[in-house]
């Protein structure tokens, strides 16, 4: 098949990043393809971030209701439907995928359907899927393939015995006992989420904490939350001599110089991600690669002219509002809106229950690099709010300079984090300091006004109820 008119942008990869550059490019009234081998959003849409944040969200209202007395209901028994569920979430990402694919057509994007390879510089070959041997054209080339679950040898994902994130959000029915392997946000969601349905769970880390990117005091107080939900927590701990039978795993758990046998039902993979790179580029296009992941400049563009790259493919931090932001930045940069600029402070949110969110130096890394810090922390037990919708659990913990007062690092735990920490991601673009914090007014009662009082305890003045 002959290719195309050039191009102005193709880009390869239709998830946070690629979906969100193509669409740039469309308001920049630029001539633009995105190609995506399974359906628009990518990942993230439809088989990470938004269907397990509805599965969550299911999790939550069903708690709540186990909890109704306390708010004066009387409940019978609530029965639960794991099958409509789990439909729900796929509801929830069809709706939104078809949204995407909406935004398309409205900026006039040209999304095909299949798996893009970069044939030779400025050519995108369509090498599987509906659209194969489709060739395009392209002055410039975006990669945003994004990752993929890691997996390990041995351990192939089946969709019944062992699962990643992606295999868990399609099962139709919740396995009696599992084993989650790696405590980081996806592994602790998917934990809070199956225990609350009443699946047995056991997560196990290698390193000394859960959530090991946080700060001590959050993954302290999660590990705390987690206890008292009847979540069996390993850290320090190895799972070996993994044997895959007809109806359950059998495995040890391996802490130091002790060993015990662990059997479940299933095991869910939570040990990070990959680049997903496998058939992107033909052996004629070698831009420079770094541990899997392609290395660019600070105008996202790789070693080779006319390609540029953007999101998790790039390598860490992998969130989704980070690729959305590298995307922009290298489509603006690519067509001269403004200069690339490189990712500085980013919130990451985890969305088991308490919530945890943050942003900045944790307290071990402001000692690390000898900085000289002040700490506030205010405790949700003594906001109105918090404890008025039963939510008493968590708190804001808030790290400046000792000498400026510039915010540092800010670290949730409790209800509603992920949607709180955005106050001090915004303080820290505009650089704000923990008394401007503190001076602007929040109103009363909110969880928000933890925010204000957090800054207000870096100097002792703490007040709300």
């Amino acid at each position: 098949m002959s290719a195309t008119k050039p191009y102005d942008l193709v880009v390869i990869g239709g998830g946070p990043a690629g979906y969100a550059a193509a669409i740039r490019a469309g308001q920049l009234g630029k001539k633009v393809a995105c190609v995506e081998m399974e359906r628009a959003g990518g990942t993230c849409l439809n088989w990470g971030c938004i269907p397990s944040k509805a599965l969550l969200k299911s999790a939550e209202l069903y708690t709540a209701a186990q909890h109704s007395e306390e708010f004066g209901f009387t409940c019978g028994e609530i029965k639960v439907d794991f099958a409509k569920v789990m439909k729900r979430s796929r509801n929830v990402a069809d709706t939104m995928g078809g949204g995407i694919e909406f935004l398309f057509k409205k900026n006039k994007v040209d999304y095909v359907v299949g798996r893009g390879q970069v044939n030779v510089p400025g050519m995108v070959e369509i090498i599987d899927g509906p659209d194969k041997g489709k060739f395009l054209n392209a002055t410039n080339i975006l990669l945003a393939t994004g990752c993929r679950a890691r997996t390990l040898p041995g351990l192939e994902p089946d969709g019944e015995r062992i699962m990643t994130s992606r295999e868990a959000l399609a099962m139709e029915k919740m396995p009696k006992s599992i084993v989650i392997m790696g405590a980081g946000a996806i592994g602790v969601e998917f934990a809070y989420f199956l225990n609350a349905f009443g699946c047995e769970v056991t997560l196990v880390e290698m390193m000394d904490r859960i959530v090991p990117v946080e700060d001590a005091e959050v993954s302290a107080a999660l590990a705390r939350a987690f206890k008292k939900q009847k979540i069996a927590v390993h850290v320090g701990t190895k799972v070996e001599d993994v044997k895959v039978g007809k109806n359950s795993v059998m495995m040890n758990l391996v802490k130091g110089d002790k060993s015990e046998k662990k059997e479940a039902e299933a095991v869910l993979l939570a040990i990070g991600v990959e680049a997903y790179s496998e058939g992107l580029l033909s052996p004629k296009v070698k831009p420079k690669i770094d541990r899997g992941y392609v290395v660019v400049d600070e105008r996202y563009k790789t070693s080779v002219d006319g390609i540029y790259a953007a999101g998790d493919l790039i390598g860490p931090p992998w969130l989704a509002h980070v690729a959305t932001y590298e995307a922009l930045q290298a489509v603006n940069g690519i067509f001269g809106h403004g200069e690339p600029q490189g990712v500085k402070e980013f919130p990451g949110c985890t969305y088991c229950l308490p919530q945890v969110a943050s942003i900045g130096l944790t307290e071990e890394k402001a000692k690390e690099q000898g900085v000289a810090y002040k700490v506030g922390k205010f405790p949700f037990s003594a906001s109105g709010k918090a404890v008025a919708v039963n939510h008493p659990e968590g708190f804001v913990k808030l790290i400046v300079g000792e000498k400026y007062g510039e915010i540092l690092g800010a670290h949730i735990i409790g209800h509603d984090a992920t949607e709180l920490i955005a106050e001090f991601g915004l303080g820290m673009k505009l650089e704000a300091t923990a008394e401007e914090i503190h001076a602007t007014i929040h109103a009363h009662p909110t969880l928000g006004e933890a925010m204000g009082e957090a800054a207000a305890a870096v100097h002792g003045q703490a007040i709300h109820i």
